[in-house]
């Protein structure tokens, strides 16, 4: 058994999961493309680009209009370079970047390149601005709001993100665990929520 693509701690939404041969697939899996629907905070970052850390550094938003903030998210739909947050789980010197982060040790990641085909500010609410992205495998949504923050000269940080579909698949047809512990221990078997990617050679 295996997944196809971690969520971050805080978030929510579509996890994949194989078994038996299916595992054998997981990078095609991991290798479709992603939405997601979340809520970045502008003036102030964390250390990780979310809330799994304190506030570190508060700036100022008087200046941000929401035109503003619409033509900002337009420069990031296409290719591009993104720097990864230390606290990810990338690995640098074979350890992972999130272990090092922890216990204060500076490391140097590199920047990788990541396909956003879709931003959409959905909603503003003072601070809070709401949105849908949909973007390539790699892509980290808490680099994107800090980039974000830098591009409205302010800073910004992630406070809510939902994986809501991977490739063809969507989070509307997705089990809860609760609900799949039910259906197996009435049924004695795993249930089947999704047709298999078919076969590769």
């Amino acid at each position: 058994m295996g997944h196809a693509g971690t969520l971050d701690p805080l978030a929510t939404g579509l996890l994949i999961v194989c078994t038996g041969k299916e595992t054998k697939n997981i990078d095609l899996y991991q290798a479709q493309e992603k939405e997601y629907t979340g809520t970045f905070r502008l003036g102030a970052t964390t250390p990780c680009f979310d809330l799994e850390k304190e506030v570190d550094f508060h700036f100022p938003t008087a200046h941000i209009t929401e035109s503003l903030i619409l033509e900002a998210a337009t420069k990031f739909v296409g290719t591009q370079e993104q720097i990864p947050p230390l606290f990810s789980a990338i690995k640098i010197g074979g350890k992972r970047a999130y272990k090092l982060a922890r216990a204060g040790k500076e490391a140097e990641i590199k920047s990788r390149t990541i396909t956003i085909s879709e931003f959409e500010i959905t909603a503003i609410n003072g601070q809070d601005v709401s949105f849908r992205v949909i973007c390539s495998k790699g892509t980290y949504i808490r680099s994107l709001a800090r980039d974000m923050g830098l591009a409205l000269n302010s800073g910004a940080h992630l406070t809510a993100l939902c994986r809501t579909r991977i490739g063809t698949y969507v989070l509307s047809d997705a089990l809860t665990i609760e609900t799949f512990e039910e259906q197996c221990q009435g049924s004695g078997s795993a249930p089947t929520v999704t047709d298999p990617l078919p076969e590769h050679g």
